[in-house]
């Protein structure tokens, strides 16, 4: 079995990398970062080291690694004989990567098995877009043939690592990684680890509203008290009071939307956070909080959730602060920081919404937005 995976990076590696060679999967990382695929070239190893209550220490061999922008014939032959493509980096450069998937399937055998596709991104069905990406590159009208799309949700905290770490990762002891199982119809891989579901929704929207919205409010109120480190933030009363408050609005959501019990969420919600505060991870707020424009644009952690609770009625206070403390975000060294505060001092409150958020006028959530953007720019 082969699997290649686009995006060596620190998740590449210390998770979906993981799990697929702990399957069995002979791996073929692809990736643009010369340094990262040449050390990867001349590697036998790299170590996953756990950390948390329960370490452990998973060494990862027999890999192999192809620069996807210097070897495009070498990358077209390896998903050519692939089982299995996966992605890990970022919603955003999937169309950047299609290419290239789309040009391996075209040189598959006419009887080889559908190879399966699932980007494995912080983003509502991911896959989807990647697949939209795909479609608008390959040329033949046999692509449903050839191909499986399948969504997929993925949860682990992969903080900033030691410079001096080389390729060794070190991640939390939790992951989830949830697949949808419809496009395989009866049949599908066997990766140990993978939680396999009938219904991909409520799994996603749980884990981007609960980690990924409860993470960057800890991140940007910690931010604004001047606060570095995440589990120091956690630690503080009033960024806890914060974060919580979210994380009550988000819970009510999944509750009402996805019938959830209220308990189950509860639990949920309370490992999160004992997740955030792992002292073994060294996650900063300036990491974590990175990347204000995405976060707060309109199918993500933030809008989505609060949009979704304004059409119901429900309340969403918590989360208009802590997207005002989003705006507030001005890290220099982060390029959407920097673009952030620009549109802030120079654009309309009006245009900064339209353009940062994509709501529109007639939304109910507008209004409240609106309001928080004014008051940024008052300050």
């Amino acid at each position: 079995m082969k699997a290649v995976h686009f995006g060596a990076g620190n998740i590449g590696r210390g998770f979906v990398g993981l799990l697929l060679h702990n399957a069995g999967y002979d791996l073929v990382f692809a990736d643009v970062a010369e340094a990262l695929i040449a050390t990867l070239k001349d590697a036998d190893s790299y170590v996953v080291h756990e950390v948390g209550e329960n370490p452990q220490t998973h060494e990862v061999r027999g890999f192999s690694a192809l620069n996807s922008a210097a070897e495009p014939e070498a990358l077209t032959a390896a998903i050519a004989s692939a089982d299995i493509v996966t992605t890990a980096v970022g919603a955003h450069i999937l169309k950047f990567v299609a290419p290239a998937i789309a040009a391996g399937i075209a040189a598959r055998p006419a009887d080889a098995p559908k190879l399966a596709v699932m980007a494995c991104e912080n983003a509502i069905n991911g896959t989807d877009i990647l697949a939209g990406e795909v479609r608008k590159a390959y040329a033949g009208a046999d692509l449903d043939d050839k191909v499986i799309f399948a969504n997929t949700a993925v949860d682990r905290i992969v903080p900033n690592q030691d410079p001096d770490a080389g390729l060794d990762v070190t991640v939390e002891n939790f992951y989830e990684w949830a697949i949808e199982t419809p496009p395989f119809g009866e049949v599908h891989p066997d990766i140990p680890g993978v939680t396999w579901v009938p219904d991909l929704e409520p799994y996603i929207e749980r884990k981007l509203f609960t980690v990924n919205t409860g993470h960057a409010t800890s991140a940007w109120f910690g931010y604004a008290a001047g606060i570095e480190k995440i589990s120091d933030a956690l630690a503080d009363p009033g960024v806890a009071a914060k974060v919580a408050a979210v994380l009550v609005e988000t819970a009510s959501l999944i509750v009402a939307k996805h019938g959830v019990p209220a308990e189950t969420q509860a639990a949920y919600v309370e490992k999160i956070l004992k997740r955030f505060a792992n002292p073994y991870l060294p996650d900063t707020t300036l990491r974590v909080g990175r990347a204000p424009l995405r976060k707060l644009s309109r199918n993500e952690r933030f809008i989505s959730p609060a949009s979704q609770l304004a059409e119901r009625g429900m309340g969403r206070a918590a989360l208009l602060e802590a997207m005002g403390a989003g705006l507030l975000f001005d890290a220099a060294d982060d390029p959407e920081a920097v673009e952030l505060q620009q549109l802030l001092g120079t654009a309309s409150a009006a245009e900064v919404v339209a353009k940062v958020t994509g709501l529109g006028i007639d939304h109910p959530l507008y209004a409240d937005v609106l309001a928080v953007v004014e008051a940024r720019q008052a300050n």
